[in-house]
């Protein structure tokens, strides 16, 4: 049976795009998964991309795992959120116009994210790509006794 306050595909993707900040989950063995807060980019029906020092230990987690989980929420009612988990399909060095530049504008605005990249973005970051391959998601204000408005969330807005 199907939840009712699951997101169809299209509201998921949809909720995906907006530029929330996400949490990663990488397999480190011996330990619990690593989970730290990250910036990513996403387009409905496409890949997702996030950047990283590729001396970082996300980025070697990322590289002996082969795949990561990114998990975005809404923080106050009614209360919704996305994950997707899916193996990496490439990293490449972070171009400045094709990767950092988009992702700075995505979170920061265009002149704040110009100015980001500008004054010391780490030239020698990676863009670590995977592919969506599964998803959960809820939306509790799809459940019939919810009387929040579920337009009022900034995120929506700013996209």
């Amino acid at each position: 049976m199907v939840n009712m306050a699951t997101m169809s595909k299209e509201e998921r993707e949809e909720y995906l795009s907006r530029p929330h900040i996400g949490m990663i989950g990488i397999e480190d063995p011996g330990h619990g998964p690593l989970t730290v807060p990250i910036w990513y980019g996403y387009e409905p029906g496409g890949d997702l991309t996030v950047l990283m020092s590729p001396d970082s230990r996300k980025a070697k987690l990322i590289e002996k795992a082969g795949r990561f989980t990114l998990a975005v929420q809404r923080e106050r009612l009614p209360y919704k959120y996305v994950m997707v988990e899916g193996p990496v399909v490439s990293t490449v060095p972070c171009l400045t116009e094709e990767h950092a530049r988009p992702m700075a504008r995505r979170y920061l605005g265009e002149e704040m994210g110009d100015k980001y990249v500008e004054d010391g973005l780490d030239q020698s970051n990676v863009a670590i790509t995977m592919r969506p391959e599964r998803w959960y998601s809820t939306d509790y204000g799809k459940t019939a006794d919810s009387d929040t408005d579920t337009d009022s969330d900034p995120a929506a807005s700013s996209a």
